[in-house]
């Protein structure tokens, strides 16, 4: 069996601990600002899991199709266009990946910074967060087996503690905070509303990294026949995950001390062991993190890599160490997580990637009925399960949700469209200086 190539339960665990970070141990608070129904919480996060699955088990056909690395840039790039693909890859590059790596380390600072009572300084969070994104990666710059070793060993530590947390807290609160989990006059409204259909761009962002397979399909041992599923249940697992903790958190601690709050994870284990509990509780729940900033880490260089194989321009992030990591890209996506822990906000950066991330799957989800209509005899080792019903879930809620944000945040909406026009502008741009015939012909030909 080859040695250079990622296995089934690496790629799981780098889908899992893509997911499981930043968006569940912070936006339950924002959340709670305009929504204090529990059941309606908890809907959100169902409905949210409901959407990331009918998302996976769509991308897996693709997937299966195109088993090339790069996610989303070499999917649409085959279904569409050269300059949708790159776009794609644009945006996953300068946002996708370095974005949420950022929002995962300097989740990471605000819980380690909390428990150890060390006070709110705001640079020495940006030191940690910093610290952090540099010490992984030198990890996944160097060899492909210390990479995938040091993965699964903080996902299967993460799934093992969240589970242990959740039985923990809930045998230990004696009495339950007084929020309602089961439905009561006025949720229908809630669950139709704006402020609901807004609240799942951060449920989305929190399920984001639910396709990150499709973003090293090319170093998958088989992944025609594995892909499909490695997205579902990888997806599924933190769908569960996910709303068992939301319940955790509001049954453990009052909505009042949760509302508009980061560190929810270490409230609610304070509520529910005390003070000193609620520090252990919070260290182990930052050490958690450090797997979602390292599955990104992981996956989001193989984006700029392969575009690197395809554009002339941007062929250093393409080279490979002697193992075929590529080192560069790894070096710059840390470098570009390190400009937003030190110059952006965490909720504007939350939102803002998470609508333009919504928008990227979006668009290829839709490409599965885009590609059944212009290749139905394209052989395809995977079908979409109940087709065309998932894509159809998936575009419907999603769209309803994109719609929404745009009406209610238009500045972070109108400025994620912005950073996809810069990606044409730069598309253009790049393939007007291409030395080489490799560009437009090899994408064109990967398309066929």
């Amino acid at each position: 069996m080859s040695t250079n190539k990622f296995r089934f339960p690496t790629i799981t665990a780098v889908v899992i601990a893509n997911m499981v970070g930043t968006g569940v141990f912070t936006s339950l608070g924002f959340q709670l600002l305009e929504i204090q129904s529990g059941f309606a919480i908890l809907m959100l996060w169902a409905v949210g899991g409901l959407i990331a699955v009918c998302g996976a088990m769509t991308e897996a056909e693709l997937g299966a199709t195109f088993p090339r690395s790069g996610g989303e840039y070499n999917l649409l790039t085959r279904i569409y266009h050269p300059a949708l693909g790159f776009i794609a890859g644009w945006t996953s590059v300068t946002i996708g990946f370095a974005g949420p790596s950022a929002l995962a380390a300097m989740t990471f600072a605000a819980y380690a910074t909390s428990v150890l009572e060390v006070g709110s300084s705001e640079w020495l969070e940006k030191l940690l967060a910093v610290g952090l994104v540099l010490a992984l990666a030198v990890v996944h710059a160097g060899r492909r087996r210390n990479s995938g070793s040091v993965q699964l060993v903080f996902t299967i530590l993460k799934v093992a503690v969240i589970v242990v947390f959740c039985t923990a807290v809930y045998l230990m609160v004696d009495v339950p905070q007084p929020v309602q989990f089961s439905p009561v006059s006025g949720d229908g409204k809630i669950l139709t509303g704006g402020a609901f259909a807004v609240s799942l761009i951060y449920v989305s962002y929190a399920y984001t990294g639910w396709n990150v397979a499709t973003y090293l399909s090319g170093e998958l041992e088989s992944p025609q026949r594995t892909l499909p599923g490695i997205l579902v249940i990888g997806t599924l697992v933190v769908m569960l995950l996910y709303v068992a903790l939301n319940f955790i958190f509001m049954y453990a601690a009052p909505i009042a001390d949760l509302q508009g709050q980061l560190e929810v994870g270490f409230i609610a284990a304070t509520a529910a062991f005390g003070e000193a509990g609620g520090r252990f509780a919070g260290v182990v729940l930052a050490v958690l993190l450090i797997s979602t900033v390292s599955a990104m880490m992981i996956a989001g260089p193989r984006v700029l890599q392969v575009m690197g194989e395809d554009f002339h321009a941007l062929r250093l992030p393409a080279r490979t160490n002697k193992d075929g990591v590529p080192s560069i890209a790894v070096y710059i996506q840390a470098a570009l997580a390190i400009a937003f822990i030190l110059t952006a906000s965490f909720e504007s950066v939350l939102l803002f990637a998470g609508f333009t991330l919504a928008l990227n799957s979006f668009v290829t989800v839709l490409g599965v009925f885009v590609l059944r209509l212009r290749q139905p005899e394209l052989h395809r080792p995977y079908k979409t399960f109940l087709y065309p019903l998932p894509p159809l879930i998936y575009l419907g809620l999603t769209g309803w949700t994109l719609w929404f944000v745009l009406l209610n945040r238009p500045v972070e909406g109108l400025f994620g469209l912005g950073v996809i026009g810069s990606g044409l502008v730069v598309y253009y741009l790049l393939r007007d200086i291409v030395t080489t015939d490799a560009t437009e012909d090899n994408l064109a030909s990967r398309g066929k």
